[in-house]
């Protein structure tokens, strides 16, 4: 039994040793590995899924995806004839071989964002199936081989509000998604829990009286809040119902900074805050469709054909054509997720330094562009106050203050974050937990307590 945190940034194991958490070294990957994957053609996912199967999966699975099989043949001989294996890869090596050639293949990172999308038909929603059950696969034979047994039974952790538009809807498709994927690759008792709950449970444990705890769980796509009533009287209770006072979650999280900051300190070296030769404003819709790696109707619409057109008039319309060729650029080679890319690692810097620089040559050799801390609280104030706003809704719900607020995610290591955060609620003990870790052994110790 596991605990299976599918992060929106990153995926981790936790399992239960001698009633202690531990979170499993998934091969090269180490303890946690960044959730992307890269295929040489997407149309030989479907392929490489169906190969590593349970054998009491391969029928179904074969007949509910004849298409894509059928097209994976064609395209597999190509790739081997042009020399190119037709294996998939993930974490970091995924990264690595798109930023190698972002022209070539198929890359997707973070697609939990994607699972609560509205308006998905349902080869996308089989398609994103098809790439959540890869990578999970992909993860669960790591743990497997690490522990040396067969791993069915897991507690996977869900957000509050997967991203999407209709509320309730876009939770079950979701869900759905997750729950298909798990039980494909070979997981027969699958259970959600909320991550900040899960959280919870980590901080419970060091806990020696009832305490009433804020969580705050920054995550890759979403941010959620649990007041919840903990101590050690209640641990052991595998009905936590009447201790989770409230809820409360936006579709805010680590990925809507980077693409902020991304917007803020890169796109104007793109020309997003020039001039037309008539004096007017150049449009910035453009602008924001190419970093929006996490919504893909945006970015199906950014790499269209027509908007390669409206492209190729505006620099027509610019008044510095050669610096909007720097859009055009990106639009040609799919930079898209290099330019996030590059804002994520400046986010990252920043946690140490007042400054950070982010070079751009992929776009022009010659080019780079300097953030601060100061950038990035402006860039990201509107998700700042919306996660003020979720703090306080979820204290509103509560019916009373919390005791502690207790912040988990890899966003809440940014001092620009923990400074705003401790100014929100003046005199109650901003707590920072295992800024990776505290959901998946949360979700560890859930797991243990409901399938023991």
């Amino acid at each position: 039994m596991i605990g299976f945190d599918y992060g929106t940034s990153n995926c981790a194991v936790g399992v239960m040793k001698n009633d202690q958490p531990k979170i499993l070294s998934l091969g090269e990957h180490g303890r946690f590995t960044p959730s992307t994957l890269y295929a040489p053609s997407r149309d030989i996912i479907s392929h490489w899924l169906y190969q590593r199967l349970p054998e009491s999966s391969q029928a179904e699975f074969k007949a509910k995806r004849a298409l894509p099989l059928q097209r994976s043949q064609n395209i597999i001989r190509e790739l081997q004839l042009d020399g190119i294996s037709p294996e998939l890869s993930f974490g970091q090596t995924a990264l690595n071989n798109y930023l190698d050639d972002p022209e070539e293949g198929y890359y997707i990172k973070s697609p939990k964002s994607f699972l609560g999308a509205s308006g998905l038909v349902d080869a996308q929603i089989n398609l994103f199936e098809d790439i959540v059950a890869a990578m999970m696969l992909n993860i669960k034979m790591l743990a497997e081989d690490a522990e040396q047994k067969d791993m069915t039974k897991t507690v996977i952790g869900r957000p509050i509000n997967f991203q999407g538009l209709k509320g309730e809807e876009s939770n079950r498709q979701a869900i759905n998604v997750l729950t298909n994927a798990a039980k494909r690759v070979g997981f027969k008792d699958v259970e959600f829990q909320f991550e900040p709950v899960a959280a919870g449970f980590e901080y419970e444990a060091s806990l020696s009286q009832e305490t009433k705890v804020l969580v705050v769980d920054i995550g890759g796509g979403t941010t959620d809040c649990s007041m919840l009533l903990m101590g050690p009287e209640f641990r052991d209770s595998t009905d936590r119902s009447a201790h989770l006072l409230s809820h409360s979650g936006v579709r805010i999280g680590g990925n809507d900074f980077d693409i902020q900051l991304a917007l803020k300190g890169i796109m104007p070296s793109l020309g997003m805050n020039s001039l037309l030769k008539t004096g007017k404003p150049m449009p910035v819709n453009s602008f924001n469709q190419a970093i929006a790696i996490n919504n893909v109707n945006e970015q199906t619409e950014f790499y269209s054909q027509a908007n390669r057109r409206f492209l190729a008039q505006l620099k027509r319309d610019a008044a510095e054509p050669d610096i909007f060729e720097r859009l055009i650029k990106v639009h040609d080679q799919k930079l898209s997720y290099c330019l996030v890319n590059g804002a994520e690692q400046a986010k990252i810097a920043l946690t140490e330094a007042s400054k950070a620089k982010i070079a751009l040559d992929e776009i022009d050799e010659q080019l780079g562009v300097e953030v601060s801390r100061g950038l990035m609280l402006e860039s990201s104030s509107s998700q700042l106050k919306q996660i003020s706003q979720m703090m306080s809704e979820a204290v509103t719900q509560a019916g009373c203050e919390p005791d502690v607020i207790f912040v988990t995610g890899g966003t809440a290591k940014s001092p620009v974050l923990n400074d705003y955060l401790s100014a929100q609620m003046p005199g109650i003990p901003l707590i920072i937990g295992d800024h990776f870790g505290s959901v998946t052994v949360g979700l560890a110790r859930w797991a243990q307590r409901i399938f023991a």
